[in-house]
C-alpha cells in the first residue's frame, strides 16, 4: 500500500464505518463506501483488545501484504476500512489470506463494479 492510498483522517474513517456497507466474517468486518478518487483507499483497525502493540503492528503489516497481492479483488471507487476481529490471532498467514479472499469474493468487488 502506497500512503496515498491510506484513509488518514478521522473524520474520513468514521464516515465511511457509519454510513458505508460493510461485510462480515469470523475473522474481518470490511467496510466500504464509494470514493471519490480513481483509486481505492484502505484504512486498518487493530484494538488494543486484540494483544500488544507488537502483535497489533504484525496483523496490521500482514493486512498491507495481504491488500497489495489482492488488489485486482477491489473496486477502484470504493474506500475500504478493513477491521480485524479476535479470530485472527490463530490463523497463519495463508489461512489470512483464504479468508480475506473468500469474503472480498463474497462481496464481489471487482473492475466491473
Amino acid at each position: 500500500m502506497r500512503k496515498f492510498e491510506v484513509v488518514k483522517k478521522n473524520d474520513e474513517f468514521n464516515d465511511i464505518i457509519k454510513s458505508g456497507k460493510y461485510l462480515r466474517n469470523h475473522f474481518y468486518n470490511i467496510y466500504y463506501k464509494d470514493g471519490n478518487s480513481d483509486y481505492p483507499k484502505f484504512g486498518l483497525a487493530v484494538s488494543k483488545k486484540f494483544g500488544t502493540a507488537v502483535e497489533r503492528n504484525k496483523i496490521k503489516r500482514q493486512l498491507r501484504t495481504l491488500i497489495d497481492h489482492n488488489k485486482n479483488l477491489f473496486s477502484k471507487r470504493h474506500n475500504y476500512i478493513i477491521m480485524v476481529r479476535g479470530g485472527v490471532k490463530d490463523l497463519t498467514y495463508q489461512e489470512m489470506e483464504i479468508q480475506l479472499v473468500q469474503l472480498l469474493e463474497k462481496g464481489k468487488f471487482n473492475e466491473k463494479n
